[in-house]
């Protein structure tokens, strides 16, 4: 199709998911609205619409390859800018499990990059299309519909007596994150409502920026110490495009770190992998601790819905979100929007990418399902394979802090790039049956009830 096959699409909600789903739309429609709260400039500030700014964001090496072909020369473009690029396993410190990684090449990428960066330079490159504008300062009161067909979007200014306005569209996209109210709507037009799977994590995280004293961290560009059931504190410290480093501590059910600067570093001095703490002894604090709470994860199951208005999409946290310890969401985002190519409006119901969505969304769910499982005290149900597998990664985290291939095939499947068989790949399992010793054995198999398997990228997302 070319970009005069459609005439318009509606975006609504202008964060990575929406900027991205626009991205993609531009290439089979005349005009992109993407319709935000906010008001969408160049500015590089943290942004109301993204509460989780001000903390630490991982985006995954999946992700990273999506953005590189949606937007060639992005990694480039950032590295100009200040952020720092490395390799995942080579240049970060990791701890999983209580083991801390031995360092060597993975072939991953590991983008050092703030939220707000990264989000000003995809918008930057979005907003340069000629066919792709912003309504901003705008709230999204519904979708307008036709029968079964959505043909628009009904939306209100933010300034004071602004009457709703119809926006027409072609196709609309819902991108409005973990506040949508698709299923109302869905429901009022005589649709179902998807079901909702919930699991309730207690995730809260605290942010502080800091400025390190020369060779603080050698020539490594990132650490993390990820909880997990017998350390259930983590932490994840970063550089960032200023030449300074983001510190972000997280902890599960209910378990926060505090926002005052003692407690803070009190925190951190709880991880399993010290040298944050240590760092962090001889820093700068450039800023006061900032705090974010995620009570739990919910995946609205829109791929098990047989009937759907035509003319709609949704992707990103309004359909998934994920505990943001792991990572998951930016990644997730692409891939869901690049999915948008595959399945074009041509008067039908996308139910195809609803169901491609669900398959994306799932793979992500069941890996940070099962690392939120690991915490027997996180209610859910327990499968004796979870069980077993999950005492099988114990036993390979053990082995990745000397077989550096254990290392890297860990963080292929956590960064999406590999399914989670892989691990049971015959020389997978072989290294780390050699690999991890007796005593690592012996405490993978007497792991506590419950435990399932911890395999998250150990930072918070985007």
């Amino acid at each position: 199709m070319t970009s005069t096959d459609r005439d318009r699409a509606v975006v609504l909600g202008g964060s990575i998911a929406g900027m991205l789903a626009a991205r993609v739309l531009s290439e089979t429609y005349a005009e992109v609205v993407v319709v935000d709260r906010d008001e969408l400039g160049p500015e590089l500030a943290p942004r109301r619409g993204t509460p989780q700014s001000r903390h630490l964001h991982g985006l995954l090496s999946r992700g990273h390859t999506v953005l590189e072909d949606l937007f060639p020369g992005l990694t480039a473009e950032l590295s100009a800018d200040g952020a720092r690029v490395g390799d995942m396993l080579a240049d970060t410190r990791l701890c999983f499990g209580g083991h801390r990684f031995r360092q060597g090449v993975s072939g991953l990428p590991a983008i050092c990059v703030s939220r707000p960066a990264l989000e000003t330079t995809v918008r930057r490159r979005v907003l340069a299309l000629p066919s792709v504008r912003v309504l901003g300062r705008h709230d999204v009161a519904g979708v307008i519909a036709e029968g079964r067909r959505i043909v628009g979007a009904r939306v209100v200014g933010r300034a004071d007596g602004s009457a709703p306005v119809e926006l027409p569209g072609d196709l609309v996209v819902d991108a409005t994150g973990r506040g949508s109210r698709l299923p109302v709507w869905l429901e009022a037009l005589g649709f179902p409502a998807p079901r909702q799977d919930r699991l309730a994590v207690g995730v809260g995280y605290a942010s502080r920026r800091y400025r390190l004293r020369p060779g603080a961290l050698g020539n490594d560009l990132v650490v993390i110490s990820a909880p997990c059931p017998a350390r259930p504190r983590g932490g994840g410290l970063s550089l960032i495009e200023d030449g300074n480093c983001l510190v972000t501590l997280m902890g599960v059910l209910g378990d926060h770190p505090p926002t005052d600067p003692d407690g803070f570093l009190r925190f951190a001095a709880d991880l399993a992998l010290p040298d944050l703490s240590r760092i962090l002894a001889t820093a700068d604090p450039l800023d006061d601790p900032v705090a974010y709470r995620y009570p739990a994860s919910r995946w609205c199951r829109y791929d098990r819905l047989d009937r759907f208005p035509a003319g709609l999409a949704v992707l990103g946290d309004a359909v998934c979100t994920l505990n943001p310890v792991y990572g998951q969401g930016m990644t997730v985002a692409a891939l869901e929007a690049e999915a948008l190519r595959r399945h074009p409006a041509d008067g039908r119901p996308l139910l195809g990418h609803l169901r491609e969505t669900g398959r994306i969304a799932g793979a992500a769910w069941a890996l940070a399902r099962g690392a939120d499982l690991s915490f027997p005290e996180i209610p859910g149900r327990r499968t004796a394979p979870d069980r077993l597998f999950g005492r099988y990664v114990g036993m390979l985290q053990a082995g990745a802090a000397r077989d550096v291939h254990l290392g890297r095939a860990f963080l292929r499947v956590t960064s999406l790039v590999d399914p989670p068989t892989a691990l049971l790949r015959p020389a997978v399992v072989a290294r780390a049956l050699a690999a991890a010793s007796p005593v690592a054995r012996s405490t993978a198999r007497a792991s506590r009830p419950g435990a399932s398997w911890s395999a998250g990228s150990g930072t918070p997302r985007g």
